[in-house]
């Protein structure tokens, strides 16, 4: 059946950036076929369920271009020990979950998504076929980045061991197209796969072509990891002798289908070589500023980056990252007005989708997707609504987004995620997280661990 949300405030994220108050939007099948008046959207939908936006706000979903589902499982822990991990133990916390369990930690961070206003994620892992299916009928529009590498990055971390293997490699180059073949158009087009290459220290100059080759080869975009930390910095110019971006470059790894996440701890000349290729940063704001670094997204934007957002670890809200990446970026460079409220909305959504090779969402025009959120504007902290998006930007909560349509159905809808057992989902998750650091604790009580954890049973 079409829907018209009538007379609500359509922020539409398109070229003009325009706000269109006391306007309807009217959807059917999977696009939005008008946007104007509502007495004419109405007339236009005559059999379509009617919804009253009074007080309410309808934006383009949000794009998180990176993230990673089952490390909901850290929560609460990892935030607050840097990267890489000051934490010691010989194996993480995820190793003691069964694939199982593994969907149930994928599906609490899909649940957060959806609550948070994101139509769209980049899912980042590796084994992901385990828990494609449930991404699938989660009903998000969703890109599954498969990662190989050929070190075991674990070891070079603890240890400095160097060791590259082939066999890790070809393993992981399989998995990608098995999850390819497997999945890229399913769940009607709402499922993508990208070619993902873990980072550049763990990742072999041959390994890298390969997995450009591949992506090539397959039509699909690619990620990589890419300066997230010093000790990256250091390990890239131990093993090849110059710096991480430009080890990517030597190996026509930078394009403009390529989405960098991170780009934290970089030089001039990265940024030009990010920026001559048109390559895309992924401005993981939040899980930046829990780590203590700042990127220089001004720099990077100017150097012909385009910029994009992204979550990554423990954390799926992105209100949260918009705000922390416009405060971060405003203190860095010391400027009160500049990356505006508007710009970072835009790279959260347009831009994002665009990344995804989702050019038809993204903005609310009329052909395009109908992926979407409805906001809340009466609220304590969003009224006075005059600038609804700059207020939004600076106070909102994902619990001001009551309802998400993706490809033109509800996702959730009234605050009530339909897609999604989510009672069942958080109580078992509660006891999955409880498990598996109880289990992680007890095989090795003499690494140190300055934190304590109720681990008992829920």
């Amino acid at each position: 059946m079409p829907t018209v949300i009538e007379h609500a405030t359509v922020i539409t994220v398109d070229a003009g950036r325009r706000v269109l108050p006391d306007t309807a939007v009217g959807i059917d099948g999977n696009r939005i076929v008008a946007i104007g008046p509502t007495d004419e959207v109405a007339a236009q939908l005559p059999r379509a369920e009617r919804i009253d936006g009074r007080g309410k706000a309808v934006l383009p979903g949000f794009a998180n271009c990176h993230t990673h589902f089952t490390l909901t499982l850290s929560r609460g822990i990892q935030e607050d020990f840097s990267f890489p991990s000051t934490l010691r133990f010989p194996r993480n916390a995820g190793a003691y979950l069964s694939d199982e369990e593994r969907v149930v930690m994928a599906q609490l961070g899909a649940l957060e998504s959806i609550r948070s206003g994101t139509t769209s994620p980049f899912e980042i892992g590796t084994g992901i076929a385990a828990y494609a299916d449930a991404m699938m009928a989660t009903g998000l529009r969703i890109v599954l980045g498969e990662t190989a590498a050929d070190l075991d990055q674990a070891r070079a971390v603890r240890d400095g061991v160097f060791e590259f293997d082939d066999a890790r490699g070809e393993a992981g180059l399989q998995r990608i197209e098995d999850l390819h073949r497997g999945y890229h158009g399913a769940g009607d087009g709402r499922v993508s796969v990208a070619v993902a290459g873990h980072a550049p220290e763990a990742v072999s100059p041959g390994l890298l072509r390969r997995l450009r080759d591949l992506q090539e080869r397959l039509g699909a975009i690619a990620t990589i990891h890419l300066n997230q930390s010093w000790w990256e910095v250091e390990a890239v110019m131990r093993t090849r002798g110059v710096l991480p971006t430009e080890y990517l470059f030597q190996h026509d790894y930078l394009h403009d289908r390529l989405v960098a996440g991170h780009c934290r701890c970089m030089d001039t000349r990265e940024i030009a070589l990010l920026g001559r290729s048109r390559t895309v940063v992924a401005f993981n704001s939040a899980i930046a500023a829990r780590r203590g670094y700042s990127p220089r997204i001004g720099e990077l934007a100017a150097a012909g980056c385009p910029i994009a957002m992204g979550s990554d670890n423990m954390a799926e809200d992105m209100v949260e990252v918009m705000r922390t990446g416009l405060f971060m970026e405003r203190v860095r460079t010391g400027d009160g007005e500049r990356p505006t409220p508007e710009d970072v909305l835009e790279w959260a959504t347009a831009a994002g989708h665009r990344a995804l090779a989702q050019p038809e969402a993204g903005t609310l025009e009329v052909g395009k997707l109908a992926d979407l959120i409805v906001v809340e504007t009466q609220r304590a902290h969003l009224v006075p609504t005059m600038r609804f998006v700059s207020a939004f930007v600076h106070q909102g909560t994902p619990a001001d987004v009551t309802s998400v349509m993706v490809d033109g159905r509800w996702v959730m809808r009234d605050g009530v995620v339909l897609t999604m057992d989510e009672r069942a989902i958080v109580r078992e998750a509660e006891r999955i997280g409880r498990r598996a650091w109880r289990r992680l604790l007890e095989d090795y009580p003499d690494v140190p661990f300055p934190v304590t954890l109720d681990t008992r049973d829920p």
